[in-house]
């Protein structure tokens, strides 16, 4: 029996190593429409600190990036939810849907399957927990899901918590989630030149603004313990601007941070893979729109030469 074509294209791969470029690309030449998988990119006002890049997108139609206010917040339910909606209305109007992302826990969330609920509070949990310490919390999480994955958001109470009530809550029946038969391109860097990409695209968008826009968002009232919620970038200029570091110290660190945080990426890629994710990885160095070409090709998906010409 013959396999059927892909109806997602996936692009991964971690931090400045050129995903939505490559996405892009990819959308114009399969007459797709991308959707975002980025756990930051829904918010509006947000776009240095979250790597919108905006400007690369042309015509191709988007979804999931500037969707909600600031200081809201965007759990990976919320996620799923909007995710197949999209997915589901690309598929309908005959486009061929693009997910292109970084964030490892909303991929997971899509392409795993994992049957997700809409968890309300539980302020007698939530009581009881405030007695903890983190290291409790954490351990206490870790006995209600002990396949934990998502080990990097294990610094921030807020989250923890709020994992272990979804942990907690009895899942309800639910329609089913659509079919998704995804073929994943990743994109792979030598580290070295990855590193150099980070440092280049900070340099960039410090240059561009990412201080005013940072300083827009606690004018606009979203408090600084919201904005550490909202990720490293964020965190370590909002640091900075109250004094904590000086503007090298903060680049320093942020610099630092953002090469770990790829790092922790690259992890959780091929902690997919070992998971039985099937992920085709292409040189960002030398020319990946070719390579995936290849691959596309390979899976029957049709592959337009240049751009389409289509515009919504």
């Amino acid at each position: 029996m013959t396999a059927k074509a892909p109806n997602l294209i996936v692009v991964l791969g971690p931090t400045a190593s050129g995903k939505t470029a490559l996405g892009v690309a990819v959308a114009t030449r399969v007459g797709g429409e991308i959707i975002s998988v980025d756990s930051r990119q829904v918010f509006r006002g947000m776009d240095l600190g979250t790597g919108k890049d905006l400007h690369e997108y042309g015509n191709i139609p988007y979804h999931l990036i500037d969707i909600i206010n600031p200081g809201a917040e965007f759990s990976v339910f919320e996620f799923q939810r909007r995710f197949f909606t999209s997915f589901s209305d690309i598929c309908g109007r005959g486009c061929l849907p693009v997910a292109v992302g970084g964030t490892g826990l909303y991929f997971d969330a899509v392409l795993s399957h994992y049957r997700l609920v809409e968890v309300p509070e539980d302020p007698q949990l939530r009581r009881e927990l405030a007695q903890l310490s983190l290291e409790e919390l954490t351990a206490r999480l870790r006995a209600v899901t002990p396949r934990l994955h998502n080990t990097t958001d294990l610094l921030q109470r807020e989250r923890i918590v709020r994992a272990i009530e979804i942990a907690l809550h009895e899942p309800a029946d639910s329609d089913p989630l659509p079919e998704v038969r995804p073929l994943l391109i990743g994109i792979r860097w030598e580290r070295a030149r990855l590193r150099q990409r980070i440092t280049a695209r900070l340099k960039t968008r410090l240059d561009q603004g990412l201080i005013g826009e940072v300083e827009g968002l606690l004018a606009a009232g979203i408090p600084h313990e919201r904005l550490n919620y909202y990720g490293l970038e964020y965190r370590c200029v909002a640091a900075y601007l109250r004094g904590e570091y000086n503007r090298n110290d903060m680049f320093q660190k942020l610099n630092a941070a953002i090469h770990d945080y790829a790092k922790r990426q690259e992890t959780w890629f091929r902690r997919m893979e070992r998971n039985g994710a099937l992920i085709h990885w292409v040189d960002g160095e030398n020319d990946p729109l070719a390579q995936t070409k290849g691959i596309l090709d390979r899976a029957g998906v049709a592959f337009h030469a240049g751009p389409s010409g289509r515009g919504e």
